[in-house]
């Protein structure tokens, strides 16, 4: 039995909001193409069954839609996709998620998310100061309130959904007032997202996170956490789970965790195909999913490139006590949580205070109903 993943950008980079920090907007302005538009019924048909050439019956598949902002590509793509692989004829578990900015979101979004069990990503940026200064609609008007109330939506029909915040400079000195945001409007599962430099940006833009702020905010994070949890109170916080399970469950949830990249089948609108959502590039482009399967895709020569493009790690790395359970970590976030110019490593200041608690952290968690 295998399980293959895919994410799918259904309206490409199209947006309804002009985030400061969107690394999607920086990414799609390198290509010769800024956006493919909304994928078409055909491309999303072929794309569906060259998809299921590679599984047999007892595989499973996710489906994950990301964009640009996913759910512009209307009720109906999603309906189709739904109806495409029900039309299938092998029996595969189909498990689907989406990423969405929630400002569209209504009663008929709900309904369907709910019926057909999607685990949705809601884009919320920890307290209302810091996401209306920097997730702006085309006006240049904050979103927070209209985002709570998709999350109050959500709520009500009780469908499955973690929160996604995107962690700024400015935001990791907030740590306490966060974790209170979270606190208090039962926020069960949050993901943390490091605010990376454009790809070609060598000044800053004053958002990115830097490895001192990283290890600064989660190790007050982990505080609180830790807290709630010997209280039987149990948050999910997605790194403080990857790690968790890299270590007790010795299962990689995390790509790039062990400091190897992975082929992630990232599939833009118009069907073309690259090993990874930070390199939607068109250098990257390993081909078109309506004209090739995922095996032929992979068995190209760029997959295999991006795979062993890593470049040598920091002379820190080699005396890291974290150095086999990390490898360097993710290229893209090295600047973000990594090392730094002064020989500062965000990461492993992390592991150091959270690897001697594992073992409590067990105890806590088996006593927890999660």
């Amino acid at each position: 039995m295998k399980h293959i993943s895919v994410l799918i950008k259904p309206a490409s980079s199209l947006c309804n909001l002009r985030c400061k920090y969107c690394f999607y907007a920086n990414v799609s302005s390198l290509r010769e193409v800024r956006s493919f538009g909304k994928m078409k019924e055909e491309t999303a048909r072929k794309m569906i069954d060259n998809i299921f050439k590679e599984l047999n019956d007892g595989d499973e598949l996710t489906l994950a839609f990301q964009g640009g902002e996913p759910t512009l590509a209307g009720l109906n793509y999603y309906q189709n996709i739904i109806s495409l692989v029900s039309g299938q004829d092998k029996k595969v578990s189909v498990h689907y998620a989406i990423q969405t900015n929630g400002t569209i979101i209504n009663d008929n979004w709900c309904e369907f998310l709910k019926d057909h069990h999607f685990l949705v990503g809601l884009s919320i940026d920890g307290h209302p100061l810091h996401h209306d200064l920097n997730r702006l609609d085309t006006r240049k008007r904050g979103t927070f309130h209209r985002v709570l109330q998709t999350k109050e939506l959500f709520d009500s029909y009780e469908i499955d959904y973690n929160v996604l915040c995107v962690l700024t400079e400015p935001l990791a000195d907030e740590a306490e007032i966060v974790f209170r945001f979270l606190m208090d409007h039962n926020i069960r599962y949050v993901q943390f997202i490091p605010c990376l430099d454009d790809l070609n940006e060598s000044n800053g833009t004053g958002h990115a996170l830097t490895p001192q702020k990283f290890a600064d905010f989660y190790m007050q994070i982990l505080d609180y956490w830790f807290i709630e949890l010997a209280k039987g109170n149990y948050i999910s916080i997605k790194l403080f789970d990857d790690i968790f399970n890299l270590l007790v469950r010795h299962e990689m949830t995390a790509c790039g965790i062990l400091g190897n990249c992975q082929v992630q089948y990232v599939i833009e609108a118009d069907g073309s195909v690259y090993p990874c959502d930070f390199y939607v590039l068109d250098e990257y482009r390993m081909g078109y999913i309506q004209n090739q399967t995922l095996r032929d895709l992979f068995e190209q020569d760029i997959p295999k490139q991006f795979l062993c493009s890593r470049t040598s790690l920091p002379e820190k790395c080699n005396t890291c006590p974290f150095r086999s359970m990390c490898r360097g970590g993710c290229k893209r976030m090295k600047d973000a949580m990594y090392v730094d110019e002064k020989d500062f490593c965000g990461y492993q200041s992390l592991l150091k205070e959270f690897v001697p608690k594992i073992d409590e952290i067990l105890a806590l968690l088996q006593g927890v109903t999660v």
